[in-house]
């Protein structure tokens, strides 16, 4: 697979307008991305915009931070899935799982897979390495796993470090080859997004998309 069908083409800033959303967009058809990945606000926009190609529009749930009550979650994806998008990246609730109610992580990304399943859509669990130990981020991996989710993914990018390979080929490592992993966060160059395929990423999450492609 071409190197571009690993890239979600991203656009989480706060700020963006609308004319950067268009510019996104335009530069994802372009150059074949796998998705747009963009606000929640942006998803409508953004799936006419990719409506002719086969572009994915992709949205974040319970973002940045995962805080926010699984029932929020769920209508938050269930708009944006009426709104047109493919692909949904949620936050886990990350002080659960540092607290060890896993039941609570758990009914959380359950509740989310079931609903982005429901209409056919995939669902990406984002665990945030960054503030995770070595036995976190592995029971974070097994119970998105058990919850039913399509991939795990390392980080928002709006926290404390991105995605690093070691990280990844952890998260590998847990999920054998029954789900995707997601290395998101930091990744500028084409040489980093090699680094993090070989390490068992199967998608990249980056706004450096073009650099990574055209280097």
């Amino acid at each position: 697979m071409k190197l571009a069908k690993y890239i979600d083409h991203t656009l989480l800033a706060a700020d963006a307008t609308e004319d950067q959303v268009d510019k996104t967009i335009a530069e994802a058809i372009q150059y074949d991305f796998a998705s747009v990945c963009i606000n929640p606000y942006w998803v409508k926009h953004t799936a006419a915009g990719l409506k002719d190609s086969d572009v994915n529009t992709c949205t974040v749930i319970g973002f940045p931070l995962g805080a926010t009550s699984t029932e929020s979650k769920v209508f938050e994806a269930q708009q944006a899935m009426k709104d047109g998008a493919d692909e949904l990246d949620m936050v886990i609730n990350i002080g659960e799982l540092k607290a060890n109610h896993n039941d609570a992580v758990l009914a959380d990304i359950k509740a989310m897979a079931d609903a982005v399943h429901a209409e056919k859509k995939l669902l990406k669990v984002i665990i945030e390495t960054s503030l995770l130990d070595h036995d976190e981020k592995v029971r974070a991996c097994e119970l998105s796993e058990k919850a039913g989710a399509d991939f795990v993914k390392t980080s928002t990018g709006f926290s404390t470090a991105g995605a690093k390979v070691e990280d990844v080929k952890l998260m590998r490592e847990t999920v054998g080859d029954r789900l995707g992993v997601k290395a998101s966060g930091g990744v500028h160059s084409k040489a980093e997004a090699e680094a993090m395929i070989a390490a068992g990423a199967t998608r990249i999450g980056a706004s450096a998309s073009i650099k990574i492609v055209t280097e």
